[in-house]
């Protein structure tokens, strides 16, 4: 039996083909379409989803198990961002900003409960998929037509940066899906995904970061690599497609190298980050354990600055440190704006997410969508830690997209015999 099969019991057939489970199946795919797309849908969407979904386990009696640690951990990082809040060295927007945390993590609590049949799984990342390229539509409809827009971007996703983190995460799913099913796919179905992936592509390159092009290329090439590994085949065309990459770009220099190029000519090859990010470590010092607030860190003034610098009997260098409204890492803003204890609960659900991966990762033979939902985990985890470095990732839209295919993998993950991990 397909590894996947096993997760197709919530209680029975007939359960899946009931009303308030396609409502509550049409609930999920509509919020994972217009994720991209519009704000006030998606929220609205998401409490629905997440409503009904409380419903149809309560009339069932089955939420998917006995608590584990898992449960801990999601209980623990929506706890954390309340705790933060209650303890914030600045207070504004901490209280609003943390109820992102169990937005998110919310989907993933329930995700990795559900026991979906395999056409909801493969519908979700049709859907992850379609509303991406319908944003990415508007998105170059608004650049190339109308001229309203500057730059390319995902219309509820926001700035270019987070539309390309966004966007890099897609690719991944797109590019796992696409090399799982590869082998069953009719010659007209390769061709559409083959442009798919390179429309992906370019409107990536297009959106020029440095971090999310970064981050897609060193992800697509991990997930491929594992697949190829674990079906004991050869890596040689993956090196040569990788080096065919990277020779087209030195050659082509398309505008997101020549920025890196201009920045690194001008000796700022971080683009003024490590100042941003100096800003964010004197707010640490002054409030190590909580952090200034999540959505605090623009609040941080020179002022603020100044002060505690006196504090420790220093001067501040006005010329070192630059202001902003995160700290352009995930790692530092975190540091920054929830202190240890709530950069310590980050880091043990990264942690957590790269051992499930690690552990589990899928036989040789496995179905087309464990390997679609395992790479589609592991890209998103490799852009958000990778592109996390230098930008700040895991928040808002890229974070529930991360959640939906992680609690995916997650719960199809929990049916695989043990063995498939060896």
């Amino acid at each position: 039996m397909p590894a996947f099969a096993l997760n197709q019991t919530l209680s029975s057939t007939d359960v899946h083909a009931s009303m308030p489970w396609r409502i509550e199946r049409a609930l999920l795919l509509a919020l994972a379409f217009v994720l991209p797309l519009f704000e006030a849908p998606k929220n609205l969407l998401c409490i629905a989803f997440l409503l009904i979904w409380v419903v149809n386990r309560a009339r069932a009696r089955d939420f998917g198990g006995r608590w584990d640690s898992w449960d801990t951990l999601i209980a623990l990082w929506i706890a954390s961002g309340f705790a933060v809040a209650m303890f914030a060295g600045i207070h504004d927007d901490e209280f609003r900003a943390a109820a992102d945390i169990p937005r998110y993590a919310s989907v993933l609590w329930v995700l990795r409960r559900s026991r979906y049949p395999e056409k909801t799984w493969i519908s979700l990342l049709v859907a992850i998929v379609g509303g991406t390229v319908v944003a990415l539509a508007w998105g170059y409809y608004g650049l190339l037509v109308t001229k309203e827009r500057y730059s390319l971007g995902l219309h509820s996703v926001g700035h270019v940066n987070h539309s390309a983190m966004y966007l890099a995460v897609v690719f991944g799913v797109a590019l796992m899906a696409t090399r799982g099913w590869w082998n069953t796919m009719a010659h007209a179905r390769r061709l559409l995904c083959l442009a798919l992936l390179a429309l992906l592509v370019v409107s990536l390159v297009w959106m020029e970061s440095r971090g999310a092009v970064g981050a897609a290329f060193i992800a697509g090439l991990a997930v491929l690599s594992g697949y190829a590994i674990r079906r004991r085949r050869h890596l040689g065309k993956i090196a040569l497609a990788a080096a065919l990459v990277v020779g087209a770009a030195l050659l082509a220099k398309p505008q997101v190298v020549e920025k890196n190029v201009q920045f690194t000519s001008r000796g700022n090859v971080l683009n003024t980050r490590d100042s941003i990010w100096r800003v964010g470590l004197a707010a640490w010092r002054e409030f190590p354990l909580f952090g200034v607030g999540m959505d605090n860190f623009g609040r941080i003034s020179q002022a603020d600055l100044e002060a505690w610098s006196a504090k420790r009997g220093a001067a501040l260098d006005k010329d070192s440190v630059f202001f902003a409204s995160h700290g352009h890492s995930l790692f530092v803003t975190a540091l920054a704006e929830r202190g240890v204890v709530g950069l310590g609960v980050l880091v043990a659900v990264l942690v957590a997410w790269a051992v499930s991966l690690l552990r589990c990762i899928p036989a040789g033979g496995a179905p087309p969508l464990l390997w679609a939902y395992w790479g589609s985990a592991a890209a998103a985890w490799l852009i958000t830690v990778v592109a996390g470095m230098f930008n700040t990732t895991l928040h808002h839209e890229q974070a529930l997209l991360c959640m939906l295919v992680l609690g995916g993998w997650l719960s199809l993950s929990r049916a695989q015999p043990q063995a498939s991990s060896s």
